[in-house]
């Protein structure tokens, strides 16, 4: 039997076509990859999971840089944060998030040096050894990858993610940030998903059987 999660990211406050996502009711729940506000708190982070619980209540999220910090003490309230944390999505299969991003030129709400990513990566994975497979989601994406392009060549994503995913060879890595890199591309045998931003019809669906996952890229 096959349980299927709906996974977006970059909603920046913009829920209008949250009800428009197929299958979003009949999914095992929702997973969300950061930046559910545009530089906000916890307020504007409840009312993006509202939108979202109002027609499926099973939410696990984390946030990107543009989150306030304490929307991590928020989702954590709920118990349903991921960032440096993990959860289950079966027995066998679990999710485990790092959120924020790299350092960028715009002095966002939440962002962290490159290394850090990198040890909070190998810290977090630590909680998902005792799965047979673990989702990672990142909001920064995996540097020079079609996730990470700005759309001209310029690839501005984080090397430490690129490293761990070389390392550890997750099933699938769902990231996020830059909007204009909406993409499929994969690091040896992972598969590595940015569904830009959610406002543009972006999403991802995740399968999991046993201890088998697959994502695939999707368009509203």
């Amino acid at each position: 039997m096959s349980d299927f999660w709906i996974c977006i990211g970059d909603i920046h406050d913009e829920i209008a076509r949250i009800k428009d996502i197929p299958e979003l009711a009949q999914a095992r729940g929702v997973i969300i990859s950061g930046d559910l506000t545009m530089a906000k708190g916890a307020a504007a982070a409840r009312r993006v999971l509202d939108a979202i619980e109002a027609i499926n209540p099973v939410v696990f999220a984390q946030i990107g840089n543009m989150d306030k910090p304490e929307v991590t003490d928020f989702l954590q309230e709920k118990g349903c944060n991921i960032h440096r944390s993990v959860a289950a999505l079966t027995p066998e299969v679990a999710v485990m998030g790092v959120g924020t991003s790299g350092i960028t030129p715009f002095n966002t709400p939440s962002e962290t040096p490159d290394e850090t990513l990198g040890e909070w990566l190998d810290e977090t994975y630590t909680q998902a050894s005792q799965y047979d497979a673990a989702v990672v989601v990142v909001h920064d994406p995996p540097f020079d990858t079609k996730c990470d392009d700005l759309g001209n060549g310029v690839h501005v994503g984080s090397k430490a993610v690129r490293a761990f995913i070389e390392r550890v060879q997750p099933p699938v890595v769902l990231c996020g940030h830059i909007h204009e890199a909406r993409s499929v591309d994969t690091i040896g045998n992972t598969t590595v998903v940015n569904t830009g931003m959610l406002s543009e019809g972006g999403y991802a669906k995740l399968t999991v059987s046993g201890k088998d996952v697959r994502i695939e890229l999707c368009s509203m």
